[in-house]
């Protein structure tokens, strides 16, 4: 039997590989696009909860009404939803992977 040897020379590695530069961020376009989004998202749900408090009449205070536009489907359920579903774009625009 014949001994078989490898013999390998510094010619055989490492020539010409060039090193490929390296992007240092940890996020990348896509993830501040999403970033964007949520945030859009968030300043969306807090202008909608935007209003007249609950003794303003016309723009002007009165504590002997009540105004029940502080009670709306658009103050009390969509605009927290936007808030919320904004924050969940966030977390998932955080953690998503290059």
């Amino acid at each position: 039997m014949s001994k078989k040897t490898n013999k390998f020379s510094a010619e055989d590695f490492g020539g010409n590989t060039e090193t490929p530069k390296e992007n240092n961020f940890y996020f990348g376009k896509e993830n501040y696009k999403w970033m964007l989004i949520g945030l859009a998202c968030i300043v969306l749900g807090f202008l909608l909860m935007m209003g007249s408090d609950a003794n303003t009449v016309n723009g002007k205070f009165d504590p002997n009404s009540w105004n029940e536009d502080i009670f709306s489907i658009r103050r009390i359920r969509i605009a927290p939803l936007f808030v919320v579903i904004g924050f969940a774009i966030e977390v998932y625009a955080i953690l998503k992977r290059k």
